[in-house]
């Protein structure tokens, strides 16, 4: 796996100023760590995070780069501004980025379902791009409606998918860094034979499966469930493409996995359907049925490509019209930062940063 960004789009000059806001997160940091693998000038490189984080120094390449607050006027020079920092944070700080001339990455929720703002997967929709000439918000869809999009897209294009079932299994990094700590707290707590904490989630962790913790809307779904309907149909362009979702959290570090069945409107075999998934961009097909080796978040941690396996005809339908498959993102890389620096390299391919 490659494991490094691309070298980034904005010219020939490294000369470009970017800040990251929520610099202390789990998704934060991930940035940091792509910007600075990046080549881009760290003397430019902004660090933002709440009052409380304000003044802490954080170690980039050979620097150290102090955290500050937020400040009216604190964008003013920055072109590409990177948010994780929650959708309260995205809402109020956002609009104030953009109109100091900053392009803004949003990887919040606070603005994906606007009709006004781009919601963006490089792998499946940059040409919506195309008609962005100047400074806007550009959101980052969710991370499970990413790693399954980035997998079921290929076969969309050519046989067109007219219903998705997701089941994932989500892990702790998609609730913040305090939930990875608390996981792996709660397994020093088991084999030292302590009472676990479970400040997080209000329960225990560790050995554990549980409903998502988004809430739960009065039809029963939670909001994690609903972000992926909604989210596809904006992103395929298609709001007649049926979704049903179950989202669940295992105790696991890092990396979402989904088991994923697609229903085709023309028929599509399962051969046709691993070959295309073997070129698609943002794809590694991992699908060796003789050594039972088929995608594992422990893989999939730390690596760019969604991976996919369990490539099979969905036998309640059907011939060909339909497969199920298995996939495993790293939900804080392809899931959030790494789709977010790619978002940044494809507005620096179309427009003068």
């Amino acid at each position: 796996m490659n494991n490094s960004p691309r070298s980034h789009a904005f010219g020939n000059s490294n000369d470009f100023s970017v800040a990251v806001v929520g610099a202390t997160g789990a998704v934060g940091a991930e940035f940091i760590a792509i910007l600075a693998a990046s080549g881009i000038a760290l003397d430019r490189l902004r660090l933002f995070a709440s009052e409380r984080s304000a003044g802490r120094k954080i170690t980039v390449g050979d620097r150290e780069i102090a955290v500050e607050a937020l400040r009216p006027g604190c964008f003013a020079g920055v072109q590409v501004a990177f948010f994780s920092a929650g959708k309260g944070i995205s809402r109020e700080w956002a609009p104030q980025a953009v109109a100091s001339g900053a392009w803004v990455i949003d990887n919040s929720s606070a603005f994906r379902m606007d009709p006004a703002v781009a919601l963006i997967i490089p792998e499946v929709n940059p040409e919506v791009l195309d008609s962005i000439t100047k400074p806007a918000i550009v959101a980052v869809p969710n991370c499970s409606t990413i790693v399954a999009l980035v997998a079921a897209t290929p076969l969309h294009r050519v046989a067109r998918v007219r219903r998705m079932t997701v089941a994932t299994y989500q892990a702790a990094s998609g609730a913040g860094a305090a939930a990875m700590r608390e996981l792996e707290t709660q397994a020093h707590d088991f084999a030292g034979g302590r009472a676990m904490n479970t400040e997080i989630f209000g329960r225990q962790y560790l050995f554990n499966c549980f409903s998502h913790n988004s809430a739960i809307g009065p039809e029963g779904y939670n909001e994690e469930e609903v972000k992926l309907l909604y989210e596809t149909r904006k992103i395929w362009n298609d709001p007649a493409v049926r979704v049903a979702a179950t989202c669940v959290r295992v105790p696991v570090l890092r990396a979402h996995c989904e088991a994923i069945g697609l229903e085709f409107e023309t028929p599509l075999s399962e051969s046709e359907a691993r070959e295309i998934l073997r070129t698609a961009p943002g794809v590694e097909v991992v699908d060796d049925r003789i050594n039972n080796r088929f995608p594992e978040p422990l893989n999939a941690a730390g690596g760019d490509p969604v991976l996919v396996g369990r490539i099979r005809t969905d036998w309640s339908l059907d011939p060909g019209m339909g497969v199920q498959m298995f996939v495993a993102g790293d939900q804080i890389r392809i899931g959030a930062a790494l789709t977010g620096w790619h978002i940044a390299e494809l507005i620096g391919a179309r427009v003068a940063v």
